[in-house]
């Protein structure tokens, strides 16, 4: 046996480190944290007398570690699927420090949010800020372990969520019922029935658009910075009609004010261009509708422009509005209003024009077909509607809440 320098392994005088470290970086790949250190172990107990530092060298595991395998080969620890035996590695953060989750918990619970008592009580909760309140505490511990212990507590990152409607009506479901029975019923006799609203205004121009549609990498649409109307182009207010049955809608494009006269001119021009000829025969029209905005159940303008528009007709219009605070609950919002956005995402609308051709380029799988015209007549605000002309209004109100449920007939159907 020939000595070599200190802390060298000897296997019939002759050492080779290198090939120890070969025959460990081959197998490494394949091998896990327990496995590492038992091979190294393995090799220097092979190795002899310095077997322990010469495996040490060779594959880069403390000289302490390899000694512990040592052990737990002598000890025969039976394989299983545990890296590491029990009891051991670095203890968890909160076995550590008990405290930790109750004071996590405190700073970051909703109810806390105002109390002059509770950190972070008028500041955004990000980890890094929450991570200090925690170590001002007296607690030691890193954002990113705060939001691995958030998550471990069933907290995760979340939006405002519009549920709140305000009091619900008693007889909120039963306005429904209502109203789906007296579709149902039109619908039945082939008589024509319509969902309306007003979509949201649009700025025209070169404005942001919400959403995102494929373009060339790179080469997004400049928009412009700051949202502020051209004073040439204006805005944009769509006013829709939704047929149910007929599974198609009409759009007008109003430039001017979103008026009760604005919104029956809307179904006036359905009427004209889908409506009659779809309808031939149709004596009735079942509108239903929110109860707020032009369409209002306390608008004087709605119910006399609605009167101009069964004399003109011919028609007898039943109303039936949606109590109030559930207009999402409105058919033309999921079945018209939410396809012509999807289509126009990411698009700039740039003129009155590209919104008409992208309003009429809505179609849907289910066969939706959407019609639009500019609608550029003048509809002043402001207009006062006389006891007498609403008292000219041939109107019935149904015993079910007559503010909601009522009839509009032709003049010339008045009784004498």
């Amino acid at each position: 046996m020939v000595a070599r320098e200190d802390n060298v392994a000897y296997v019939d005088g002759v050492v080779d480190v290198e090939a120890m470290r070969e025959r460990y970086l081959a197998l490494r790949p394949f091998l896990d944290e327990r496995q590492r250190r038992l091979f190294a172990a393995a090799e220097a107990r092979a190795a002899g007398w310095g077997g322990v530092s010469a495996a040490s060298r060779a594959t880069g595991i403390a000289r302490s570690t390899i000694d512990r395998a040592l052990a737990d080969l002598d000890a025969g620890w039976a394989a299983d699927d545990r890296v590491r035996r029990v009891g051991g590695g670095r203890k968890e953060l909160t076995t550590i420090d008990p405290e930790l989750v109750a004071d996590l918990e405190r700073i970051v619970a909703p109810t806390t949010r105002g109390d002059p008592e509770r950190p972070l009580r008028w500041t955004i909760k990000s980890l890094r800020q929450i991570a200090k309140a925690l170590n001002e505490l007296g607690h030691r511990i890193s954002h990113t372990k705060v939001g691995g212990l958030l998550r471990t507590l069933g907290y995760s990152l979340q939006a405002n969520r519009k549920t709140r409607e305000g009091t619900n009506h008693p007889d909120r479901d039963a306005q429904f019922d209502y109203i789906n029975q007296t579709v149902a019923a039109a619908l039945a006799a082939a008589q024509p029935a319509i969902s309306v609203d007003t979509k949201k205004k649009e700025l025209v121009g070169d404005f942001k658009n919400a959403g995102r549609t494929w373009r060339p990498q790179g080469a997004p649409e400049a928009v412009r910075v700051h949202d502020f109307p051209i004073p040439e182009l204006g805005k944009a207010i769509p006013y829709g009609v939704y047929d149910i049955g007929a599974n198609s809608g009409w759009v007008s494009l109003g430039i001017d004010h979103d008026t009760a006269a604005f919104a029956v001119n809307a179904i006036r021009s359905w009427w004209q261009e889908m409506g009659q000829p779809r309808y031939p025969q149709a004596t009735r029209l079942v509108i239903t509708a929110d109860s707020g905005g032009s369409n209002s159940t306390r608008n004087r303008l709605w119910k006399t422009e609605l009167q101009r528009l069964a004399d003109e007709t011919g028609l007898t219009l039943t109303l039936r509005h949606l109590p109030p605070g559930t207009s999402k609950w409105n058919r033309i919002e999921h079945r018209l209003f939410s396809f012509i956005t999807g289509n126009w995402r990411g698009r700039p609308l740039l003129t009155h024009q590209v919104i008409i051709e992208l309003i009429a380029g809505t179609r849907t799988q289910t066969g939706l077909v959407v019609r639009c015209r500019l609608d550029e007549a003048d509809y002043p605000k402001g207009i006062v509607i006389s006891d007498n002309d609403l008292a000219a209004v041939n109107i019935s109100r149904d015993a079910f809440h007559g503010e909601w449920n009522y009839t509009i007939a032709p003049r010339s159907l008045k009784s004498p």
